[in-house]
């Protein structure tokens, strides 16, 4: 049995009805495993902040630039696939729950494996949203098999966004969507989680509730959507978690006010708890959007921001650390959930869920 199995079942037992789970786990254990982080470098050891979080903070997983954007720099993390590859097994060596390592290879403009640092290119989602469903699949599983080979374990695509804005900044613009039609959508973008599954690499569907009708781009500052959203943009998410596609789905920082008055869907509990979980009935991992981009950053602080996102119903708080870099950012925000337990703005319970979701996807890496 390997050690990640032995934790889940015995995490498992915990969670059994009657159990005192929330007492059991670690309050900053399971604030780790939620924490996924950016960091600078080629290379690791044991002086690097990185690697300090994931032996002192159970740090769940990390994801890889080829690009450092604040340093205006084209060196991040990711250089050549041998670099990659030693790279990741470092970051994995150090770790006793094996991490989630992730990276954004959706095609075309937004892909981090590019043929200048020997890897074979992946066609945009607009290219093959134009195209046969077979070559979708075909673009999944050769994009799965060279992040497999590369030590990747989990793909932040397909897109599942619908293009009804064709000039929109975040999406359209940059050929991210396979289609303006929902239909078109839903079929390529469950092709090519097929094609990384066939890979053993997961997929993590994005930007949920879709953030393919807004004309801004959440990166810059808040997007609102009120206008322009519809119901219609769910289509792609629901009939990928009805078919079981899904294996972590990505919030977008979008701002509706017919969905929540108030807050951004990363951090509503309408749009994570209510639209996304009992509507769709999506019961797997849910990732924010970076938390360090100006829709939710400028407003509410990261340290707020990363609570009001649990309080809202994500599992997993996305600081990329590349639009700014700090290297002590997993440790404010672990220090942030921390607290919020002691404070009593978020329990044991509500951590252990997230844990135990997080666990068994992590579980499924195990597998051939």
């Amino acid at each position: 049995m390997s050690r990640l199995l032995f934790v889940v079942l015995f995490c498992l037992v915990l969670l059994a009805p009657g159990s005192a789970c929330a007492e059991n786990l670690s309050v900053e254990y399971m604030a780790g495993q939620m924490i996924m982080a950016g960091f600078r470098g080629l290379d690791v050891d044991e002086t690097s902040p990185v690697v300090r979080d994931i032996r002192e903070r159970h740090l769940g997983g990390v994801i890889l630039f080829d690009r450092d954007v604040a340093l205006k720099s084209p060196v991040r993390n990711i250089q050549s696939p041998d670099q990659v590859r030693r790279l990741i097994a470092r970051l994995q060596g150090y770790a006793r729950t094996p991490l989630l390592v992730g990276v954004d290879q959706e095609g075309g403009r937004v892909q981090r494996l590019k043929a200048e640092n020997g890897f074979a290119e992946t066609p945009s989602a607009r290219s093959l949203g134009a195209g046969t469903l077979a070559v979708t699949m075909l673009a999944g599983a050769k994009a799965g098999q060279q992040l497999r080979n590369c030590g990747f374990n989990m793909d932040f695509a397909p897109c599942l966004d619908v293009a009804v804005a064709p000039d929109g900044a975040a999406i359209g613009a940059l050929d991210r969507s396979f289609s303006s039609e929902p239909e078109i959508v839903a079929a390529h973008g469950m092709a090519f989680i097929e094609g990384l599954h066939s890979a053993g690499v997961l997929a993590c569907v994005k930007h949920f509730p879709g953030h393919g009708s807004a004309v801004g781009d959440t990166h810059l500052g808040v997007v609102d959507v009120t206008h322009t959203w519809t119901r219609s943009e769910l289509v792609p998410f629901r009939q990928a978690v009805e078919a079981g596609l899904a294996d972590a789905v990505m919030t977008a920082h979008v701002f509706n006010a017919n969905l929540d008055p108030e807050r951004p869907a990363t951090l509503s509990p309408d749009v994570l708890g209510g639209l996304l979980r009992k509507e769709l009935g999506f019961s797997g991992v849910v990732i924010t959007d970076d938390l360090d981009m100006r829709a939710v950053a400028d407003r509410y602080g990261l340290e707020r921001a990363a609570v009001m996102a649990v309080q809202a119903g994500a599992d997993m708080l996305l600081l990329g650390n590349n639009l700014r870099y700090d290297p002590d950012v997993a440790a404010r925000v672990h220090g942030a959930l921390v607290r919020a337990v002691e404070a009593g703005e978020l329990t044991r319970k509500r951590l252990a869920e997230s844990c135990m979701r997080i666990l068994c996807l992590k579980a499924r890496l195990d597998r051939p």
